[in-house]
């Protein structure tokens, strides 16, 4: 009885949390009328909303760009980031814990008291309406440290010095031996550097003025309150199906390292 009322409770969280976005899948496809209708299921079946989305805004371009800003960031937010986690976890050296107690205090920074600063050095590098400018700021994320850290304080130490003894360099230690042993770590860290990336507007906003160097959650956004949906609700929906459907694909494909991770990092250390 106890397992039955516990399923009962699983299935019905579930409805809660997904007939949300179901009923936002499902009314990207109803005639413009239908969308404030209680009706789950669509009278008619229609890809207005999407002809619209498509005809308005280079998607194809906004999503390349979105895809190389992404790619860029969180590759090296990975290899940066682990260099880092690797001396603040196996290296042994004077301000160790004020280095890592300075990268925990940048993450309770706010974004907004950056902003200006950030804002002042990309356009005094000359990265302002470029990809540079949404690279650049975000090539290290200490979120991705601490995440990569805890993974490597649970390697027995015995590899690492049973390593060093045959003669591998730190670096090679840390991408041939720790690395493969830290893969949920990593996709763990590289999910959220690439959510966080991915869902980025303010930034993209300041940096970016020219239309072929937008990404695509700045298109959808100008797209949603700059008129260009013409105030339909149906459009709007669909941009924001697209925008979020490759993040929806990404967790999927790397649910179970993900799952992996969140249930073992922070047990030692």
């Amino acid at each position: 009885m106890k397992k039955a009322l516990a399923y009962i409770a699983l299935v019905l969280g579930t409805v809660v949390f997904a007939y949300p976005f179901v009923w936002m899948a499902l009314a990207t496809f109803k005639p413009e009328l239908e969308i404030g209708e209680l009706a789950l299921w669509p009278s008619r079946w229609t890809l207005e909303s999407y002809r619209l989305v498509f005809e308005t805004i280079p998607l194809e371009r906004a999503f390349l760009n979105s895809v190389i800003v992404v790619v860029a960031v969180t590759g090296s937010a990975l290899v940066f980031g682990s260099m880092a986690a690797y001396a603040l976890a196996r290296l042994r050296w004077r301000g160790r814990e004020a280095v890592f107690s300075l990268i925990l205090f940048t993450m309770m920074v706010p974004f907004l008291v950056l902003l200006i600063p950030l804002y002042t050095l990309v356009v005094r590098f000359g990265w302002a309406d470029s990809l540079l400018g949404l690279i650049v700021p975000f090539m290290m994320n200490a979120t991705a440290v601490l995440i990569l850290r805890q993974s490597f304080l649970t390697i027995p130490q015995d590899i690492v010095d049973a390593a060093r003894i045959d003669g591998c360099s730190e670096a090679r230690i840390l991408f041939t031996i720790v690395w493969p042993l830290s893969v949920p770590a990593l996709v763990t860290a590289g999910i959220i550097v690439f959510i966080g990336n991915w869902n980025e507007v303010l930034w993209p906003l300041i940096v970016i003025r020219q239309e072929q160097w937008m990404t695509m959650p700045q298109m959808v956004a100008l797209f949603a309150v700059g008129g260009g949906a013409q105030a339909r609700l149906g459009p709007q929906l669909a941009a924001a199906l697209l925008l979020g459907l490759p993040i929806i694909v990404a967790y999927l494909f790397f649910q179970r390292h993900f799952i992996s991770s969140l249930a073992t990092t922070g047990l030692k250390g």
